[in-house]
Formats: structure tokens, C-alpha cells, sequence
């Protein structure tokens, strides 16, 4: 059975970027996808699956893996842009954001889900359903794409105190949709999905 590093070294490629994104079944707030290239020499205890992780492990790895990587990328669009194109193709071009944020060239992106970056300009990829809990890099960045969407929603929960984003983070929870029954829609409610009790 692969370790998560092991699953990386099979790929015969010298700077390989795993892609993941956060934010893609929530009612309110962005979609926010990240790249990130580890280096060889990368030794960094812990790295898993964003969801198998703690928020204070996901917080202490965040750190480490954006002062270790050889590089990390971020992309994000708002709910005005999930409106409008679907999270689908947002959550793609979040991802093609992140990947030309990258400081180095990846010459392999394996990408989380089953879908690859549409575009001719993007280095050779491949779609690893699970991704984040069998590569080291892609659930790397599933790691950085949620702590940083965490920390969004959270700011959001200070612009809009009625809606308690910190904790729920926008996701469907029955006190979510219970503050929206409560106060309405605000602005980084997405309209396109069911935000309605």
C-alpha cells in the first residue's frame, strides 16, 4: 500500500503540483483552490486529507507547508462569479489561478476529483478521485485551500454577525438555514443554490 509520498514518487515527473479546492457545497462564501509544490527534500510530518485533520492541525500544518514548499498557489472566486458561471467552472478557474500563482513550473499537476483544468497552456494533468487522501501533495493542498477559506468565512462572520460564518463556515447546517430564515439572504449568499428552508 502507497504512503501519500510514496503515491507521489510513482509519477516520474521532477516538480509535480497537487491541486485542491474548499468551498464547493457551501450556501454562502467563495470557492477557494490551491497549488502546491513540495520539494524533494520536503519532510513534513502529518500532511492528510483537510477533513481527517483538526482545525488546530490544519491551522500548525498551513504554516509549514507555506514555509517548506517550493511553492504555493491560491485561487479564489466569489458568489457573484459562482452565480454566474457555476460552481463547477468556478471551482476549475480557482484552480487555474492557483496554478499560474505557482512560483515554479510544475511539469505534472495531479488535481483532486474527477476532472482536469480545461486549457492548452497547463503542464500534463491528472484527475485522482480521493486525491486528497492518497497523494502528500494534493492533500497539501487541500490543507492551505480550507484554512484559507476557513479564515474568509470567518472574517465574513464579523461583517455579518447575524450569521455565525465562523463556525458553520457557510455550510448548509440546520442553524444556517435557520439565521436565513431569520435575516434573509446577505451578500455572499450564492443565489444560485437552494439557500431557502
Amino acid at each position: 500500500m502507497y504512503s501519500l509520498v510514496d503515491f507521489d514518487k510513482q509519477f516520474n515527473f521532477n516538480i509535480i503540483a497537487g491541486i485542491d479546492e474548499a468551498g464547493r457545497g457551501p450556501l454562502a462564501g467563495p470557492v477557494v483552490a490551491a497549488a502546491v509544490v513540495l520539494t524533494p527534500a520536503s519532510k513534513i510530518i502529518g500532511i492528510d486529507d483537510s477533513k481527517k485533520l483538526s482545525e488546530a492541525r490544519r491551522n500548525a500544518l498551513f504554516y509549514v507547508i507555506t514555509k517548506e514548499a517550493a511553492s504555493v498557489g491560491i485561487g479564489i472566486y466569489d458568489n457573484k462569479t459562482i452565480d454566474k458561471i457555476n460552481i463547477l467552472q468556478a471551482t476549475l478557474l480557482a484552480m487555474k489561478i492557483a496554478v499560474t500563482a505557482l512560483k515554479v513550473t510544475p511539469d505534472l499537476l495531479l488535481i483532486d476529483g474527477n476532472k482536469v483544468i480545461p486549457g492548452d497552456d497547463l503542464p500534463e494533468q491528472i484527475a485522482i478521485v480521493k486525491g486528497d487522501s492518497k497523494s502528500q501533495s494534493i492533500a497539501a493542498a487541500s490543507i492551505i485551500a480550507k484554512v484559507t477559506r476557513d479564515r474568509i468565512m470567518e472574517q465574513y462572520g464579523k461583517e455579518y454577525p447575524n450569521y455565525n460564518f465562523a463556525k458553520h463556515k457557510g455550510y448548509p447546517t440546520k442553524a444556517h438555514y435557520e439565521e436565513i430564515a431569520q435575516n434573509g439572504l446577505c451578500c455572499i449568499h450564492r443565489r444560485s443554490f437552494k439557500c431557502q428552508v
